[in-house]
């Protein structure tokens, strides 16, 4: 049996700590998560939810949410916290944007995250391909609103522009760690780079809210998480994440500690009163997690702030 990460076979071995009792995952209606599972697989459709193992599967397919990741099911980077696969590339799907549209549509879904594998491999970095999945969602679901998971670019110049052409509703994407760590968690990326291309994202559209998310219990200080969050405050982000890192596998980065709920309860204050119009907090945050109803808030909470503007 091949190994299912075949670059981190000759990684160290790290134990896996033993998860607290407040990290637990929840089903909320079992029918309904093997109807989306069976749509899912039905469209060959490569979801986030399965291939980074994430631990709200069960909840969000239980109420027919599912995170798209298109362009296909293995990375071109081998960032030391993921659990997607990393190798070369396939071609893209011509059909892929007809696809995700249709099971959008079948799904009666009124908010869709889409994000992607990195394709470096791709002389755009695969921003034109997301132009045409969002803009064939937008077609068939006119009253779907979209929130887009990306990658970095790095190295694509301005491909990123065609990505907001399509005019999603959120773009989102994660700056991951602190700057000390991402030699060892992601070294195929750069921090200020990041920074950069939600900034710039902001300042071609400031209609599109912008987010950005970030892990914690790789062995960050306190004193660093502020620092990025100031960071992305900079960069006139609208809305941060903040989960607890969970090490898929002993050959992954070696998770430092567990989050106490108080401690990500103290790091939601001490976003809050940085200005993000929005701050989502909790072991088990994820950069999708209760995303439609967080859109809501979004929008519930620039209208506030408009209209405290206009009465001062």
């Amino acid at each position: 049996m091949k190994p299912r990460h075949p670059e981190k076979v000759n990684n160290k071995i790290n134990p896996i700590k033993k998860k607290p009792g407040w990290i637990r995952s929840k089903i909320v209606d079992s029918k309904t998560f093997f109807e989306t599972k069976k749509l899912i697989n039905q469209q060959s459709l490569v979801t986030v939810c399965q291939e980074a193992n994430c631990p709200n599967i069960t909840e969000c397919w239980s109420k027919k949410h599912a995170t798209f990741m298109i362009m296909g099911d293995t990375c071109t980077r081998a960032c030391a916290f993921c659990d997607v696969k990393t190798g070369k590339p396939g071609e893209l799907d011509i059909y892929e944007p007809l696809k995700i549209s249709n099971a959008v549509k079948k799904l009666e879904l009124n908010h869709v995250v889409i994000t992607s594998v990195d394709r470096d491999d791709l002389d755009d970095g695969g921003s034109n391909h997301f132009y045409k999945v969002i803009t064939a969602t937008k077609e068939k679901n006119p009253n779907t609103t979209i929130e887009v998971l990306t990658p970095d670019f790095l190295r694509k110049g301005d491909s990123y522009k065609k990505v907001l052409e399509a005019n999603p509703d959120v773009f989102n994407h994660n700056i991951e760690t602190v700057p000390r760590l991402y030699v060892s968690v992601r070294p195929g990326a750069r921090y200020f780079a990041s920074l950069e291309l939600l900034k710039n994202s902001k300042e071609m559209n400031n209609k599109i809210f912008t987010k950005s998310g970030l892990m914690v219990g790789l062995g960050e200080s306190k004193e660093e998480i502020i620092q990025v969050m100031d960071d992305l405050r900079s960069a006139n982000v609208d809305f941060i994440t903040i989960g607890q890192y969970l090490q898929p596998s002993v050959k992954h980065f070696p998770l430092q500690r567990y989050y106490h709920p108080d401690e990500f309860k103290e790091l939601e204050n001490i976003a809050k009163s940085k200005g993000f119009l929005l701050v989502s907090s909790s072991p088990l945050t994820r950069s999708s997690y209760h995303a439609d109803a967080d859109f809501k808030k979004l929008q519930e909470a620039r209208h506030n702030q408009v209209e405290c503007h206009q009465h001062q």
